[in-house]
C-alpha cells in the first residue's frame, strides 16, 4: 500500500505501545477455554472459534502467527473482551468431600489486548502486541475439602492470570513465503486460598495457601511461516516455545518443583482455501503440550501422604496434552462488511480419576462456536465484534487412592463477547 514518510509512520507506530501501557494495569484475570489457553487472539479469530494461523486481519493476527505481519500492513488497534464462565462441582457418595452442588463465584471478567504493526518496507514488518494468554479462576463459598481432609478456611479457590508481550519481525520472500519470529515476555499472577487441609501433604506448608498474590516473570519465543502456493490456497504454521518462568515462591509448597509453573509450548498449523474471492475456509489443528510442565501434568492419584506437594515429583492436576481442531469461514459480504463464523473441538483435559484437585481448575469445555464480523467504517477505521460460546461439558470420576467411594463431577460452560477497533495508517 502507498506509504507516507518513515518518520511520520514511526511517530504513529509508537502511539500503540504507549496506549497499551496505560491499559495493561486495568486487565482483569483471563479465564481461558482450552485448558487455560485462549481460544484465539482478537475478535476476528474468536469469531472463527480460534482459527487464523494461515490468514488474518488486524494487529492481533500476528499473535496467531508472527509471519502474518507482512499481510496485515500498517495497522494499530485495541480490543476488549468480556468473558463469562459458569462452573460448578457436584460431589456424591461417601468420602472426604462435602456432598452437594457448589457454584463458583466470579462470572464476569474484562480483558484488554492490542498492538501495532508497521511495514518497514514492502516485504518487512515489525510489531508489538499485548494479549492475555489464559488463566484460571475459581472461588467457592463452601470449602468442599473440609472437614473430611482436615480443617480449611473459606472461600476456597485459585486465581491465575497470564499476559504476553511480543515483539514481531516478519519478512516476505519472492516465492510467496513469509517467515516471522517474535520474542515473547510473559507475566503471571497467582494466589490460592482455603487449602490448609493439605498442609501435612506438602513439602512446605507455610508456602501452600493463603499467601496473597505472587508474581512470576519469564519468556520464550514464537516462530511462524505462511506460504501462498496458489491464489486460492494459503498454508500457515506457528510454534510457541515453552515460556520459562520464575517460580511462585509464595506457593513453593503447592506446585511441583518448588513452585515452578512454566507455560507449555504449542504448535498450530492450518490451511485457508479461497473457493471464491469473497470466501475463505480455514481448517486448523493445534496441540498444547501440557504434559511438559510437571505442576500441570503430574498425577495426584496416589496415597495422600505421598502427594509431596511442592516436591520434584509433587502431585499436580493430571492434565493431558490437548489437541484442538478448528473450522472457520469468512465471507466478504460487501466492501464494507466481513462476516465470520467457526467451530472448534478439543479432547478432554484430564480423566475422571483426576477430578478431585481439578475442583480448583475445572477446564471441562471441549466444543466452541463463534460468529462475528468487521465493519470497515472508512479506508482507515474498522470495528470488529464477536461472540463465542463454549458448550456445557462435564467430567466425572473418583480418585481411587484418596477418595475411592465418592464421585466428583466438574461442569462448565462459557460465553465471550469481544470488540476491537483498528486504524490503518
Amino acid at each position: 500500500m502507498p506509504c507516507t514518510t518513515a518518520p511520520a509512520l514511526a511517530g504513529r507506530f509508537w502511539i500503540a505501545p504507549l496506549t497499551l501501557a496505560l491499559f495493561a494495569g486495568a486487565a482483569s484475570p483471563a479465564f481461558a477455554t482450552n485448558g487455560y489457553f485462549s481460544n484465539g487472539y482478537g475478535a476476528p479469530s474468536k469469531a472463527m472459534a480460534g482459527a487464523g494461523v494461515a490468514m488474518g486481519e488486524g494487529p492481533l493476527a500476528s499473535a496467531q502467527n508472527p509471519a502474518l505481519g507482512t499481510a496485515v500492513g500498517n495497522v494499530a488497534g485495541l480490543c476488549f473482551t468480556s468473558f463469562m464462565p459458569h462452573r460448578d462441582v457436584t460431589n456424591e457418595g461417601t468420602g472426604g468431600l462435602k456432598n452437594g452442588t457448589y457454584d463458583s463465584k466470579n462470572e464476569f471478567f474484562e480483558i484488554v489486548c492490542g498492538g501495532a504493526n508497521y511495514m518497514v518496507d514492502d516485504r518487512t514488518s515489525v510489531g508489538v502486541l499485548m494479549f492475555g494468554n489464559g488463566g484460571m479462576n475459581t472461588e467457592y463459598d463452601t470449602n468442599v475439602f473440609a472437614p473430611g481432609f482436615g480443617s480449611g478456611t473459606t472461600p476456597l479457590g485459585v486465581d491465575l492470570a497470564q499476559a504476553f508481550f511480543s515483539f514481531n519481525l516478519a519478512h516476505k520472500f519472492d516465492n510467496n513465503i513469509s517467515l516471522g519470529i517474535a520474542p515473547v515476555l510473559a507475566v503471571q499472577r497467582f494466589k490460592a486460598y482455603g487449602l490448609e487441609m493439605f498442609g501435612p501433604m506438602s513439602t512446605d506448608s507455610a508456602h501452600l495457601t493463603g499467601n496473597g498474590y505472587d508474581w512470576s516473570y519469564g519468556g520464550g519465543f514464537k516462530l511462524g511461516a505462511t506460504w501462498d502456493p496458489l491464489p486460492w490456497l494459503s498454508l500457515g504454521v506457528a510454534y510457541q516455545s515453552r515460556m520459562w518462568m520464575s517460580k511462585f515462591d509464595k506457593y513453593s509448597g503447592l506446585f511441583a518443583e518448588q513452585g515452578d509453573f512454566d507455560i507449555p509450548s504449542f504448535i498450530n498449523e492450518g490451511i485457508a482455501i479461497k473457493p471464491h474471492r469473497d470466501w475463505a475456509v480455514m481448517i486448523e489443528h493445534q496441540r498444547i503440550f501440557y504434559e511438559d510442565v510437571a505442576s500441570l501434568s503430574n498425577s495426584h492419584v496416589r496415597g495422600s501422604t505421598a502427594l509431596n506437594l511442592g516436591g520434584n515429583d509433587g502431585g499436580g492436576f493430571g492434565w493431558n496434552n490437548m489437541d484442538i481442531y478448528r473450522l472457520g469461514v469468512q465471507w466478504q459480504a460487501d466492501p464494507a462488511l466481513t462476516l465470520r463464523t467457526g467451530i472448534s473441538h478439543a479432547n478432554e483435559f484430564t480423566n475422571g480419576q483426576e477430578t478431585m484437585f481439578n475442583i480448583l481448575a475445572p477446564a471441562t469445555p471441549t466444543t466452541h462456536v463463534g460468529f462475528g464480523g468487521t465493519w470497515h467504517i472508512d479506508e482507515q477505521w474498522s470495528l470488529t465484534g464477536s461472540y463465542a460460546h463454549a458448550f456445557s461439558n462435564s467430567i466425572s470420576g473418583a480418585n481411587p487412592a484418596m477418595n475411592a467411594n465418592q464421585t466428583t463431577k466438574l461442569r462448565m460452560d462459557q460465553d465471550e463477547l469481544a470488540i476491537g477497533f483498528s486504524f490503518k495508517f
